[in-house]
């Protein structure tokens, strides 16, 4: 019986300081165990908040190449890029190569951006940043769509710009956002659409309560539902460590049989991936969640 929807984990961000043995132990172990995707969040720095210190993760793009010269099967991808860190053309051209390196393995995830201790202290634009994601995001997406590209615009301006050398493919476009706006601007191009688990609830139901938003919400851009595929992040727990907080109305799920029903009823709610955001976060843990992934296989939940 086929897996009735992908299944991937986002490594570590902030949660401890992780060095590059760990992560390639952890790609490593995703796919032996037979997870479909790996993901990296995108984010420079955090101020201190709850008890923890101020902290901050590697640089993503980095990260990904790396990931993508040391794997062979997972589809890799930021959790999602803010368009805001890098001016479009070298955005699309950081995808493109690392696309390449993989063999074709990338899921370019696309944001505008919240944290506005990052964007200060690097000395970023915090201001109207979906105005500045709209321009943004209609060169990058040109680019790969292999558009040769002008644009003099409010924020940016690029002159007869070429991705070379070209993609081998067109590197497929995931949205991270609900708001309005957003999906306004990019669901008329956007292969899929991602939401954190705590803009759902953490549960299938509300899951597809918010798909049927964004459903509607293709329909009004121009769209058929049914050709942007849905991502939903789900929190998982595997015991009370807390590594990774969770939202206080979005209760994590348990690993095990309770995990491989979460996923399954997430499926029957629309989903056609879940990444997990797994804690504690270790190669540990990834093979622990083997067993849910076997289970949702064999269709035994």
């Amino acid at each position: 019986m086929p897996r009735p929807l992908r299944v991937g984990v986002q490594l570590p961000e902030t949660e401890r300081v992780v060095r590059w043995p760990e992560y390639l132990a952890m790609a490593t172990a995703a796919e032996q165990v037979g997870f479909d995707s790996i993901w990296l969040g995108d984010h420079l720095l955090y101020a201190p908040e709850d008890g923890r210190p101020e902290r901050g993760p590697w640089e993503v793009w980095t990260m990904l190449a790396a990931l993508a010269a040391a794997t062979d099967r997972v589809t890799l991808g930021p959790l999602v890029a803010c368009t805001a860190f890098h001016s479009p053309g070298l955005l699309a051209k950081m995808a493109a190569t690392v696309d390449d390196v993989s063999g074709g393995r990338l899921v370019l995830g696309l944001g505008a951006g919240w944290n506005e201790r990052e964007f200060s202290a690097f000395g970023l634009p915090y201001d109207r940043r979906v105005s500045r994601f709209a321009e943004s995001f209609e060169i990058v997406h040109g680019l790969l769509a292999g558009e040769r590209v002008s644009m003099d615009g409010s924020f940016s301006r690029v002159d007869d710009l070429v991705l070379l050398p070209p993609p081998a493919r067109r590197i497929p476009i995931m949205i991270g956002s609900n708001g309005p706006r957003m999906l306004s601007l990019t669901l008329p191009h956007a292969d899929s659409w991602n939401t954190w688990f705590d803009d759902y609830g953490n549960s299938p139901d509300g899951f597809a309560a918010l798909n049927q938003r964004i459903s509607e919400a293709a329909e009004q851009a121009g769209r058929d539902p049914a050709q942007i595929e849905r991502s939903a992040c789900v929190a998982v727990a595997l015991d009370g460590s807390g590594e990774r907080s969770a939202h206080p109305d979005a209760p994590p799920v348990p690993g095990g049989a309770d995990l491989a029903a979460h996923l399954r009823d997430l499926a029957a709610a629309g989903a056609d991936e879940a990444i997990l955001v797994v804690s504690p976060i270790t190669e540990g843990s990834i093979r622990e969640l083997a067993g849910a992934l076997a289970a949702l296989d064999a269709g035994q939940v």
